[in-house]
């Protein structure tokens, strides 16, 4: 994890948004967006060594923090305004957040997608009654679009994060942390494209001077951390998280975040999966790579929060169930749970038994079992055996490695 040097500006004074707009917001929202549980983890906390407060935002009705912002500038439009309709771009959150306050409140929306987006993402939002048009490389070109499509049907564009009347309606999470929690020290919060940071800087800031403010982009994106440093880190490939794989953070956010963020820390992909994970491990509660950044900051670098009282804002929920299986059969073979071996062996009967016989004896499962033939350099006489063992841990699969070695069978993890 790579972070910045402590920010101790905390000046509030000519920001585009107040704390007035964000207690406003909360007015506006309020019985329409769930006021989402910000409950202490007593298994993480003793993990990490310090006292975890987790704010559920996954449990939104479209499982995003996104709803907040959306709804707030929705309800300011004019009547006029409504009966034109939005169109917004977005990578799957603030999609759904827009469609569906959209429909409640009968304002027609299209959602500008770009392709790469998960597939729950656009089916969500095309169930939620918006036009979805998936097009762009990036969120940026998607954007483009989104903008002269809109203009020429005379549409209201919805931003995801570079407007005051959405960064106040993301405000209201770090409102309802701190009634919830007010002692807590410090806040860490993903960064796209900065609305959800911003809108919730200005609320901790403006209500607990003294609270820290830690942003997390993915290494793959680091936009605001070069925004803020006139960095020129690369932003680019697929990430977990792509829910804040934004190639150009917004104007406005960029502003507030260089004013009120005391760091901005980078977190890597195996960093991002681990931290998915876990949550699903302990917490019991799905959460995609974007939602999961907090604590993937946090579990990297244990010692810079030792002793304090940390808020995790769980973003988002909104990951493909092919991708929760792949990240937690990536995160077992990483502990050493899942292991593919294999092993030379003679090519005549008993030989697989033998094998299965010894890996019963110390203790591992069999998961998978392939024999190799054909595309191998071994002689005719021999075969490749590939096996899926389970094991304990890693010390356990050090055990089972010692015990073919010592039978005299070549087996090596691949």
């Amino acid at each position: 994890m790579a972070e910045l040097s402590q920010n101790t500006s905390s000046d509030l004074s000519g920001l585009p948004v107040a704390l007035g707009d964000i207690h406003a917001a909360a007015d506006t929202i309020l019985g329409a967006v769930v006021e989402t549980p910000c409950s202490y983890s007593r298994t993480l906390s003793n993990i990490c060594g310090c006292d975890i407060w987790l704010k559920f935002e996954n449990l939104q009705f479209t499982s995003s923090f996104k709803e907040r912002g959306a709804l707030n500038r929705l309800t300011a439009l004019t009547p006029e305004e409504r009966a034109r309709g939005v169109i917004a771009m977005s990578a799957g959150n603030h999609a759904q957040g827009v469609a569906y306050h959209a429909k409640r409140l009968g304002i027609p929306a299209t959602i500008v997608m770009p392709v790469g987006t998960p597939m729950v993402k656009v089916e969500n939002t095309k169930h939620h009654g918006a036009e979805v048009v998936v097009t762009g490389a990036t969120l940026e070109e998607a954007a483009t679009y989104a903008r002269s499509h809109g203009e020429a049907r005379g549409m209201i564009f919805v931003h995801p994060y570079d407007d005051p009347l959405v960064i106040a309606g993301q405000g209201t999470v770090g409102l309802e942390m701190l009634k919830a929690v007010p002692e807590l020290d410090t806040l860490v919060v993903p960064i796209g494209g900065g609305g959800l940071i911003s809108g919730i800087g200005i609320a901790a800031k403006s209500i607990k001077p003294t609270v820290r403010i830690l942003g997390v982009e993915a290494w793959l994106y680091p936009s605001m951390y070069n925004a803020i440093h006139d960095g020129n880190l690369p932003a680019r490939g697929d990430t977990l998280a792509e829910g804040i794989a934004v190639k150009s953070p917004g104007k406005i956010t960029t502003e507030i975040v260089r004013r009120l963020v005391d760091d901005i820390a980078l977190v890597n992909e195996a960093e991002l999966e681990r931290a998915v994970a876990t949550l699903i491990s302990i917490e019991k509660t799905v959460v995609e790579g974007a939602g999961a950044a907090g604590l993937a900051a946090l579990m990297s670098d244990t010692s810079r929060f030792a002793g304090q009282k940390v808020g995790l804002v769980l973003s988002g929920g909104n990951i493909d169930t092919r991708l929760i299986a792949s990240v937690l059969t990536r995160e077992l073979a990483r502990e050493g749970r899942l292991t593919q071996l294999s092993l030379d062996i003679p090519d005549r009967p008993g030989q697989l038994a033998a094998v299965a016989s010894l890996l019963a004896e110390a203790g591992a499962n069999i998961i998978e079992v392939s024999h190799q033939r054909t595309f191998s350099d071994l002689p005719a006489k021999a075969t490749l055996l590939q096996l899926v063992i389970e094991t304990r841990d890693s010390a356990h699969l050090d055990e089972v490695m010692a015990k073919l070695g010592a039978s005299g069978l070549s087996a090596r993890c691949t």
